[in-house]
């Protein structure tokens, strides 16, 4: 319906759409409450797999570059390849589950995870470490799409951006959680143990997802899963302005967030000096501002729209990224950086539940090959960029101050561009 770019209900440009809501919700019945309890806890659980697969090893970067004899670049490879391996994942675990519904290609990708997680901790060097990392990522991906995919089985429009708010209070957890978790790790075990708690995690969520999750999409709402037509699907969303639009500002704005992942562990540590306990807390503090932004959008959506929200979280992460360059260039010191660094990373608590909402709201019949295309965006731009920030070796901030505010800003000019409505 959204071919051409524009919205049919709405003629009045820019500046009107900021308030528009998206598409009506299809007239199905929802969920009860204790579904939808249910769904925000497995759900939520799933979707965590980026952070609790990336966040909870951070703190050990520094014991994995001694332990295995490798530099920073090559430590934070381990971080692309578990980037790249989560988006081909994604890419193809979401046409298959159009195909095949949710839940058997998630159980599949819920026991590689487990295997590989094995791997990582058995790891003898660096590239077997990178190695283990893209295949492990390859089935986390599996929970990734299939969540955001499961959640458009059941939700449209404004619904679905307040229930992805609600999920943050799952998945906000997860990256609060998980580095709290891998530094206090590291006073009692060495880096391995963090894969080894993985892999538990990875098989309780085998367990629960089989006993409690229930199949979203019935044979009949499924599509052909033959290589033509899920390439033409690709195109098809890939020719479509809007979505295209928002899934590349929202793809920036992960980007600019897993630069800092990538990063901070190095720059806060070697750089300003901070333990890899106060680096927990910090790196805790940073994501207790995604799940506090979350919920404030679940609570304000219904009356502001999700478009506006949506460009209030990309104007405060561009705010952020460039208030870090300058702190960094100007030595303004440590306060200033974690400021700009909180402004970046909270403004996912808008970002994510207003983009995803906003890409897949025209696409029912399709939710995971869209939901694939969001997720490919953000673990790719983020996997390529991840590796720039540590090309100045432990020695300076500037790369990746560099590379957030370069994000930030690209990611709020593609919202504009792209996603701006001509009238008629």
């Amino acid at each position: 319906m959204f071919a051409t770019g524009e919205y049919p209900f709405v003629r009045m440009g820019w500046l009107r759409t900021m308030t528009d809501p998206i598409a009506p919700a299809e007239p199905t019945a929802g969920p009860s409450r204790a579904e939808t309890v249910r769904l925000v806890l497995i759900l939520g659980s799933l979707s965590s797999f980026g952070p609790l697969s990336i966040d909870m090893y951070l703190p050990a970067f520094p014991s994995i570059a001694g332990d295995l004899h490798a530099g920073p670049s090559a430590v934070q490879l381990t971080l692309t390849a578990c980037l790249v391996g989560l988006a081909v994942g994604q890419l193809v675990t979401g046409p298959l589950s159009d195909t095949l519904g949710r839940k058997r290609p998630l159980m599949v990708g819920l026991v590689l995870y487990v295997l590989l997680s094995v791997g990582c901790a058995l790891a003898p060097s660096v590239g077997a470490l990178i190695g283990f990392r893209f295949l492990q990522a390859l089935g986390g991906g599996a929970g990734l799409v299939i969540a955001n995919a499961a959640a458009r089985d059941r939700f449209s429009g404004t619904a679905m951006a307040r229930f992805l708010s609600l999920l943050m209070l799952v998945n906000g957890i997860a990256p609060i959680v998980a580095p709290v978790i891998g530094g206090q790790l590291l006073r009692f075990t060495s880096w391995r143990g963090v894969f080894w708690l993985l892999a538990a995690i990875g098989l309780l969520l085998v367990a629960v997802c089989g006993l409690w999750l229930a199949e979203s999409l019935p044979p009949e709402r499924r599509v052909p899963g033959r290589l033509p037509d899920t390439l033409r699907s690709y195109g098809s969303l890939l020719s479509t302005r809007l979505f295209l639009g928002y899934t590349l500002a929202a793809g920036c704005s992960f980007a600019a967030m897993f630069a800092y992942i990538s990063g901070s562990s190095f720059v806060l540590q070697d750089i300003f000096g901070l333990s890899a306990q106060q680096f927990s807390l910090v790196f805790a503090v940073n994501a207790l501002g995604i799940v506090t932004a979350g919920q404030l959008n679940g609570r304000v959506v219904g009356r502001f729209g999700p478009r506006r929200l949506l460009a209030v979280g990309l104007a405060s992460a561009t705010v952020g990224g460039i208030g870090l360059l300058l702190a960094v260039l100007l030595g303004w010191g440590l306060p200033a950086v974690l400021i700009g660094l909180f402004l970046v990373v909270s403004s996912i608590g808008l970002v994510s539940p207003n983009g995803v909402a906003l890409a897949m709201a025209d696409y029912p019949s399709m939710a995971g090959t869209a939901a694939a295309l969001l997720g490919m965006a953000q673990t790719v731009i983020g996997g390529v960029v991840a590796p720039l920030v540590g090309l100045g070796g432990t020695a300076t901030a500037v790369p990746m101050a560099v590379v957030i505010s370069v994000l930030t800003v690209a990611g709020f000019a593609v919202f504009v561009l792209l996603t701006r409505i001509s009238p008629n």
